[in-house]
């Protein structure tokens, strides 16, 4: 089972932050390929492609700085005979370390800080999961603002637009990375 994780924050006055990207993300291949809400509860939402139980898009309805509590209990949830596999984890999320629209799929590595990527790495005792990487700043093109505060503005239209305009390469990659990992094909 492949379990992809979008990072965010839960509720409609986040929705359009710049650290709402990798939910954003996730809800671009939702679209994409026809997936359907299959569960949501107090820890995570996830969404299932019809006729497919080998991948689950997620997001969790924790907050950013406790994603890690929400993907350990997805990983129980989705792997029980294992005791639960991080082999197979995917996540998605904002990069300050990346410009704007650019994006890296690494697996172990990731931003010099991010909390929701920090929540997941802490409470799964290990760095070695796949990171979409997605570009967020444009601070040259917008005045200096400290990371924290510049990640939960909206972003404007102009960038909105080049974020829109990067998800199909991204989606691209990760399909070709889902193929020579996975062995997985859509």
């Amino acid at each position: 089972m492949l379990l992809i994780v979008g990072l965010g924050n839960a509720g409609l006055e986040y929705q359009n932050n710049r650290h709402n990207v990798g939910f954003q993300f996730i809800d671009f291949v939702a679209t994409l390929l026809y997936c359907y809400i299959a569960e949501k509860n107090k820890y995570y939402l996830t969404m299932k492609q019809l006729n497919n139980e080998k991948m689950i898009f997620a997001k969790p309805q924790t907050f950013m700085n406790l994603s890690g509590q929400a993907v350990k209990k997805m990983i129980s949830n989705f792997n029980p005979p294992a005791g639960g596999q991080i082999s197979n984890l995917i996540v998605t999320h904002d990069d300050l370390d990346i410009p704007l629209g650019k994006f890296k799929i690494q697996k172990g590595t990731g931003p010099k800080l991010h909390n929701g990527i920090e929540s997941v790495e802490k409470v799964l005792k290990t760095k070695d999961f796949w990171r979409v990487r997605i570009g967020v700043d444009n601070r040259q093109q917008t005045g200096w603002v400290d990371g924290e505060t510049y990640v939960l503005q909206n972003f404007r239209p102009e960038e909105k637009n080049t974020i829109t305009k990067a998800f199909p390469s991204i989606f691209q990659q990760l399909k070709s990375l889902l193929k020579s990992e996975f062995n997985f094909s859509f």
